[in-house]
């Protein structure tokens, strides 16, 4: 059965599970189920064996369990900046300096602070909306507008600069292909990722020239419950410390693992140590300072942890996953098949949209990455189409789905964080999307006419 035409039956049932029930960790585990009871020819203690061995891998793996400990450890430090006051301390701080004066400065705080800020996405959007809300509302800007910016640089800053849990998961994705710089391949997918990228700049010519369309452009902007926060304004350097920390101790141990080259550093090592250190730092910043005692910083912690328990369940189903269909062949079967059946001028594209719609579907790209990783590559190195040019179809594709679903975690964490109505969020963004969308097809087709 493996290499054959029922290996695509997994990815694609977890496909249509992920379209029925919107969800990415049932249409993972269903996937995951059936992989190993097809690749096991249906005998029912050796599949129940086989993959509780493969998820117990995929858990005991010292790759793993440090994004899993990372993923985990960055909700206990944005919980810990949110209730020690830093969010409000770096927006009073931000005030003081009296730098913004018009419309499009106003647009621009958020712009730039969601820019800055790509080590965590939820954490990028709480802290530049909340700093926003209040000047928005002062410019007569309306919060749809700020909805838009906070989720068009979040999802997007964190799949170009990839020092995240983003590039540590990618790099997860791609260990077993045989690929000589893995690392190289993924800082490549960077100039090949259309979508992202012409988000971004969309973005930046909306905050500087304060020209919107569609539906944003008539948006009434209904002002739902705003994110709750403390009321206490902390110290700004509650919030800036840990972020710089994580970005330039991430940035360091990189050059130190990778002797010298940034490419070559254990991603995995460096963003859980950075983020380790940040944490501490932050816990000895609130103690010294008694904000909190150590009970108060535990409970926090737990909190913040808990928060990020589904994503992390994501994470683990989706390395088991992808492992499950890559073992199983479905990759080497699909690579054979699209070479022989479809041109290689239509493969990326095809990937970008499928990517989109199980996205769109389930609210996620992460569990989109590790479906369509075991499939992509497979058919890159078959072909000899450049592997950051079929990845980065997923990747663009896996955003677009996310920036447009309103399913998706970080479209409703937009939502909140600007105090906009989710509704009206999603109304005014989507022509946005759509029209992206169908100008990085159309890139992905010029540009594959001369690389292929």
């Amino acid at each position: 059965m493996n290499d054959s035409i029922y290996t695509i039956i997994p990815p694609i049932v977890a496909i249509l599970v992920a379209i029925w029930r919107k969800s990415a960790i049932q249409a993972l585990v269903v996937g995951l189920v059936l992989t190993y009871f097809m690749s096991s020819n249906f005998a029912p203690l050796t599949s129940v064996s086989a993959m509780t061995t493969g998820v117990i891998d995929v858990a005991t793996s010292t790759y793993n369990q440090r994004i899993i400990i990372f993923s985990l450890l960055i909700g206990a430090v944005l919980a810990l900046v949110n209730a020690s006051g830093g969010v409000a301390g770096f927006i009073n701080a931000l005030n003081k300096k009296h730098w913004v004066d018009n419309d499009r400065k106003a647009a621009m705080v958020p712009t730039l602070i969601g820019s800055s800020i790509f080590t965590d996405t939820n954490l990028s959007m709480f802290t530049a909306g909340l700093a926003s809300q209040s000047i928005f509302d002062k410019y007569k800007l309306s919060r749809a507008r700020l909805a838009f910016i906070l989720d068009s640089t979040c999802s997007p800053i964190s799949i170009l600069l990839l020092i995240n849990g983003w590039g540590a998961y990618i790099l997860g994705l791609l260990d077993g292909y045989n690929l000589s710089d893995e690392v190289g391949v993924l800082i490549s997918t960077i100039g090949y990722n259309f979508y992202p990228i012409i988000v971004i700049c969309v973005v930046y010519y909306t905050a500087l020239s304060g020209r919107v369309f569609g539906p944003l452009k008539a948006a009434s902007s209904k002002v739902e419950s705003k994110f709750e926060q403390n009321d206490t304004i902390g110290k700004a350097r509650y919030l800036v410390i840990p972020m710089l920390g994580i970005i330039f101790i991430t940035l360091g141990l990189l050059y130190y693992t990778g002797d010298g080259d940034l490419r070559r550093g254990s991603g995995s090592f460096s963003v859980l140590w950075a983020v380790v250190t940040s944490y501490l730092v932050l816990v000895l910043m609130l103690l010294l300072d008694k904000v909190f005692s150590i009970k108060h910083l535990l409970s926090h912690s737990l909190k913040g942890i808990k928060n990020l328990v589904p994503a992390v369940a994501v994470l683990v189903l989706s390395f088991a996953f992808g492992d499950a269909v890559k073992a199983f062949g479905t990759g080497t079967y699909v690579s054979g098949l699209m070479s022989s059946e479809v041109s290689m001028l239509w493969i990326a594209p095809l990937l970008f949209i499928t990517a989109g719609i199980m996205a769109f579907a389930t609210g996620t790209s992460w569990g989109t990455f590790a479906i369509l990783f075991p499939i992509a590559l497979p058919i890159a190195l078959q072909t000899g189409i450049e592997p950051a040019f079929l990845l980065a179809a997923v990747l663009g594709g896996g955003v677009f789905g996310d920036h447009a679903s309103p399913i998706s975690d970080s479209t409703i964490v937009a939502s909140i964080a600007s105090g906009c109505d989710h509704i009206e969020h999603v109304k005014t963004q989507l022509p946005y999307c759509l029209v992206i969308a169908a100008i990085s097809l159309l890139l992905y087709v010029v540009v594959g006419s001369f690389i292929i």
